[in-house]
């Protein structure tokens, strides 16, 4: 009966420490954004040419329509936007993890962000360690 309060409490505090790491991360990622002159994800609107900061969370390859199709999640400490690249199967240093800034026009698809061929310039990695 009470090994299991012991073993509930450390489970509690980790999810603690790792919720606050990520919110630590957002704020880290909020900061960079502002610094070099990049717009909040969730303050972009629908068409409008954006310039934005993240890291890019995931990344798939996703033929659409017969087209090869590169897509990555980039977030930015406050939302998420999905990079489209068509026509590419791979990018050198297009990674999970690889943090960059990208620009070009935001759209909504079925309710997601997205850029299509944005422009990117990847930042070192240890940007922020």
């Amino acid at each position: 009966m009470g090994s299991n309060k012991p073993a509930g409490l450390w489970k509690r505090a980790f999810r603690g420490l790792a919720g606050d790491r990520d919110e630590e991360d957002a704020e880290v990622l909020k900061d960079f954004a502002q610094d070099c002159g990049a717009r909040s994800i969730t303050g972009c609107h629908d068409r409008e040419l954006v310039t934005l900061y993240g890291t890019l969370r995931t990344i798939t390859f996703s033929p659409r329509g017969g087209v090869p199709a590169l897509e990555g999640e980039l977030y930015d400490g406050t939302g998420t936007v999905k990079l489209i690249w068509l026509g590419r199967r791979k990018i050198g240093g297009i990674h999970a993890g690889s943090e960059l800034i990208a620009s070009g026009r935001i759209g909504v698809v079925d309710g997601d962000r997205v850029m299509f061929n944005p422009r990117y310039e990847l930042r070192p990695q240890a940007a922020h360690g």
